[in-house]
């Protein structure tokens, strides 16, 4: 099967990309909100060495936003990297 697009990001891979796209399709927050978990998911097993990144909401939803044809909003996305985060306990440690 040919497709229009390249892929983004081989790590992440063909299926992610069009997933997210599929969910970029959706109209409602509440309505993409479980389908961007998953994403979020695919993207943190992909890029295990961004869990310790500073920066990690943005990292993986600058990816997102990229593997969506640029449909996605970012803030949307950052916003359940670190709900998925605080979920784990990841992050959450005061000093």
């Amino acid at each position: 099967m040919q497709y229009d697009r390249r892929i983004i990001d081989r790590q992440v891979g063909r299926n992610a990309q069009l997933f997210a796209e599929a969910v970029a399709e959706l109209d409602a927050p509440d309505e993409r909100f479980p389908y961007l978990r998953i994403l979020v998911a695919l993207i943190e097993n992909a890029h295990p060495e961004w869990n310790q990144a500073p920066q990690k909401d943005a990292q993986i939803a600058e990816l997102a936003y990229h593997l969506s044809n640029k449909a996605l909003n970012k803030d949307e996305v950052a916003g359940i990297v670190r709900v998925r985060d605080e979920e784990r306990g990841i992050g959450t440690a005061s000093a």
